[in-house]
């Protein structure tokens, strides 16, 4: 059921209990999550926090625990399955989802008792009607009793035949409802897509019930700015969430420009401004920052000798020196630094890189830290796929968790050197999965496979990072390519995901192409490939398009997509 006013009938219900809070393991729900605790910490609720990364761990988290507690608020999980045939949970049990993932599934919608869905109303859901999917009991039960006895046979005859003709009637009626109720739920949940971030949810709550600081406002910034940099949301999507960001941004932070009340160069400052859209620039060199963010790489094609050649020309005709360039961002010439970014976006649009600017938010606190929204993302996002093993599985995401607080800039910056590695590891792989040919077309979409041995292939057993690699993997592949009906093809690819058991993680993404609605149809294809080839598949996550899958069903698997997609 959608809860219209989430402060009377969320916030409100849960105040005096004691709740579990289950995150999924994204940046965007450890924004939502960063912000609840805090509006908890205001009002003294007891709650305890555990992470889960897939539907296993939701479940046992939800076993050993159902006995402590009966309030349940999950992050960014729980929405696209039915929950009470998973949990099976007791009647005096609730949960509360704030869940970006699409489409809902329609027995949490309309289940009115257990199950609260916040989800910001404006959202396009499309969610079938009641009488298109369920239908009462009462209509179901045939009527079988209903032979009254007549004084004469005949009359006995023809009530018969009127009956026989009447459930004969209900029967068609049934089967055509059925027919068509099938329809209707394919049509709705055919396509796997995002709604609006969960952090921007939360940070709605804290705004309604006026709770709301410029951290949290930062964190819904960062949450938004997850989805735009996993390329989860369209480009309109993530405008229109900007233009009301932009709104809070300008009510909490107007002290800024007056002189007579500004404020200390230690208090947190949010601006709204047109940046660069190269990765970590300001804490790399801009040489780089160029040669390993995706848009720049696939549209310059770094991977071949001429793409080399045009990264010196595009320097050039900026005309900045190689020694500048190549050095730390902060220790290049501010004379340089001054116009920067007007001397990018001149030569960038020579180079045919017409998007190269885009609106976003960064922070300033102190006289030195400064960072963007995107800086934050990849930060986080690398701390909680770290592969170095350093205690419990609960570490990463912990460590990941306090980097989002202004007080763990140790953490912050461990992430933003993680996020350099991991940033130069799918550039090389992109490089050499271009270079080789890896990239096949199998008809219905492409496919490349990661081999066991590759460098760094350890770090894309991690969902995020895979799914990072896949995304840039097709954007440089369709520069590349010549064939124009291979630039129209999504892509599906698989790495080694445990060796020793002989899996691998595959994860499936929609074509490459501007007016591209972010909807992904593979969830429910690797759904039904698995299950018409009996193939060992794993759905765990709860991005429906990715699965873990024994590697030798992978052959008898992928001809079954082929088959499915064509």
């Amino acid at each position: 059921m959608f809860v219209s006013d989430c402060r009377r009938e969320f916030y409100d219900l849960i105040v005096t209990q004691r709740v579990l809070l289950l995150v999924a393991s994204d940046v965007d729900a450890l924004c939502a999550c960063k912000i609840l605790q805090a509006l908890f910490q205001c009002d003294h609720v007891q709650y305890t926090l555990v992470p889960v990364a897939g539907w296993q761990e939701l479940e046992t988290a939800f076993l050993e625990h159902k006995d402590q507690f009966k309030y349940f608020v999950l992050i960014n999980c729980g929405a696209n399955v039915d929950l009470l045939e998973i949990l099976q949970p007791e009647e005096d049990t609730f949960f509360f989802v704030c869940d970006s993932h699409r489409p809902i599934n329609v027995v949490n919608v309309y289940n009115d008792t257990q199950i609260k869905l916040l989800v910001k109303q404006d959202d396009d859901l499309d969610v079938p009607a009641y009488d298109d999917i369920f239908r009462d009991e009462e209509d179901e039960m045939e009527d079988s009793e209903n032979e009254s006895e007549g004084s004469e046979p005949l009359e006995k005859r023809r009530r018969f035949e009127e009956e026989v003709i009447e459930r004969t009637m209900k029967r068609r009626e049934r089967r055509e409802w059925e027919a068509r109720r099938r329809e209707i739920l394919f049509d709705y949940e055919q396509y796997e897509y995002h709604g609006t971030s969960s952090a921007m949810v939360m940070f709605d709550l804290a705004w309604v019930m006026s709770k709301d600081l410029n951290d949290m406002l930062w964190w819904a910034i960062v949450g938004l700015t997850d989805q735009w940099v996993q390329d989860k949301i369209t480009q309109m999507k993530y405008v229109t969430d900007i233009g009301i960001l932009q709104r809070h941004v300008s009510r909490h932070n107007h002290r800024n420009e007056d002189e007579e009340n500004s404020l200390s160069i230690d208090c947190m400052r949010i601006a709204f401004e047109y940046d660069l859209r190269l990765a970590l620039y300001q804490h790399w060199s801009l040489y780089e920052s160029l040669c390993n963010t995706s848009y720049t790489s696939a549209s310059l094609k770094l991977w071949s000798v001429q793409g080399q050649k045009r990264l010196q020309e595009f320097l050039a005709d900026m005309g900045l020196p190689l020694k500048q360039v190549k050095q730390k961002f902060n220790s290049m010439d501010m004379s340089l630094k001054e116009n920067l970014r007007e001397m990018i976006e001149e030569s960038a649009n020579k180079f045919g890189m017409k998007d190269l600017r885009v609106q976003t938010f960064s922070i300033h606190f102190g006289f030195k830290n400064k960072f963007s929204a995107s800086d934050i993302v990849y930060a986080t996002t690398s701390l909680m796929e770290n592969i170095e093993k350093e205690g419990p599985e609960t570490t990463n995401f912990i460590k990941a968790l306090d980097s989002l607080s202004r007080g763990n800039l140790d953490k912050l910056h461990q992430g933003l050197d993680l996020a350099k590695k991991q940033l130069r590891a799918i550039q090389q792989t992109v490089a050499s999965c271009i270079c080789t040919n890896l990239v096949i077309s199998q008809g219905p979409f492409l496919y490349c496979s990661l081999m066991e041995g590759t460098p760094d292939v350890k770090l894309f057993s991690k969902p995020v990072s895979l799914c990072l690699l896949s995304k840039y993997l097709l954007k440089s592949f369709v520069c590349s390519t010549k064939n124009k009906r291979c630039k129209l093809l999504p892509l599906v690819m698989a790495a080694p995901m445990d060796v020793e058991q002989g899996t691998v993680i595959m994860v499936g993404i929609p074509p490459e192409s501007e007016s591209s609605d972010k909807k992904n149809f593979f969830g429910r294809a690797f759904e039904k490939a698995a299950e018409s080839t009996s193939s060992r598949t794993l759905h765990n996550h709860f991005e429906l398009s990715i699965i873990e899958l024994k590697t030798e069903d992978r052959s008898k698997f992928l001809d079954a997509l082929i088959s499915l997609l064509s």
